[in-house]
């Protein structure tokens, strides 16, 4: 990855020998491999058994759990927040972990709308929830730095399953709780 970033430089015709980007190429293959570091990540060892039983029944929500992730489209990144609610039935899952699954789908290359199904839909396998909702509120720089340059955008995706998606007011009481 190393060489690829040295020939990268060379192609838009900056001398990769100058003090600055000496070792640039060295930083950029490792903070590539950081970004996308989702992809050498478990799931069954992130969560690491952290299931305990529960009479909760009432949603589970936590907010704004910082995001950053890769648009595949452009390699360039999209920061935001993740909102993310569940129900329990008869187990919750461990707080930290929430924030950890979200990372880890976070750390690969993808759109938003599929980042935002595959944490509801992990939640809702390891869990067996009644119900699972995740919105994500994100920026684009792919928006923001090229194409457009709309600076003040961001996308907002959701995914609600279970009795989220199937009773009006358990969905609406999630959006107002989120706001």
């Amino acid at each position: 990855m190393e060489e690829l970033y040295k020939k990268l430089l060379e192609e838009i015709g900056e001398d990769v020998n100058r003090e600055g980007l000496k070792s640039t190429p060295k930083r950029a293959a490792r903070a590539f491999k950081f970004l996308t570091k989702g992809y050498t990540e478990d799931i069954e060892k992130i969560i690491n058994g952290a299931l305990f039983e529960s009479d909760a029944s009432e949603i589970v929500l936590v907010k704004d759990i910082e995001l950053y992730s890769m648009c595949e489209h452009h390699l360039l990144p999209f920061i935001g927040k993740c909102h993310v609610a569940y129900i329990p039935n008869g187990k919750v899952l461990g707080l930290s972990k929430i924030a950890r699954i979200v990372d880890v789908f976070a750390r690969r290359l993808q759109i938003q709308e599929q980042l935002t199904r595959q944490i509801a839909h992990t939640i809702d396998k390891y869990t067996n929830a009644q119900g699972v909702a995740v919105v994500i509120e994100a920026k684009h720089l792919c928006m923001m730095m090229r194409g457009v340059e709309k600076q003040n955008s961001s996308m907002v995706t959701s995914c609600v399953l279970g009795e989220f998606h199937d009773d009006p007011s358990t969905r609406a009481e999630f959006f107002s709780l989120i706001k």
